[in-house]
């Protein structure tokens, strides 16, 4: 039986999030709602199986979201059973600034 691990969002992450959902939202009315539908989907999927994707520098995980061209950037801490979700990416950025 696998346990879902409680997750928080950085206030990092959460900016980039925000940020990203109202980009879209101008673009597109809905289609903001429609990529925060997506962040959201691959956070649970994430806090359901948080060794599933691939370790990256420092321990941080990342997970590629569907439709958007977006990393979830985490790090899991497997004793207290939480993720911490670290950044929010943008795949066209330079990728050094995912980890800070």
């Amino acid at each position: 039986m696998s346990v879902t691990y409680q997750y928080s969002i950085l206030p990092k992450a959460y900016h980039e999030f925000f940020e990203a959902w109202e980009w879209y939202e101008e673009i597109c009315e809905g289609l903001g709602d429609r990529f925060k539908d997506e962040i959201f989907r691959t956070i649970r999927r994430i806090a359901k199986y948080p060794l599933h994707y691939a370790e990256r520098t420092k321990a941080y995980r990342e997970a590629l979201v569907d439709v958007f061209p977006y990393l979830i950037v985490y790090q899991v801490f497997p004793d207290t059973q939480k993720v911490a979700i670290v950044s929010i990416f943008h795949c066209k950025r330079n990728p050094i600034s995912k980890y800070k």
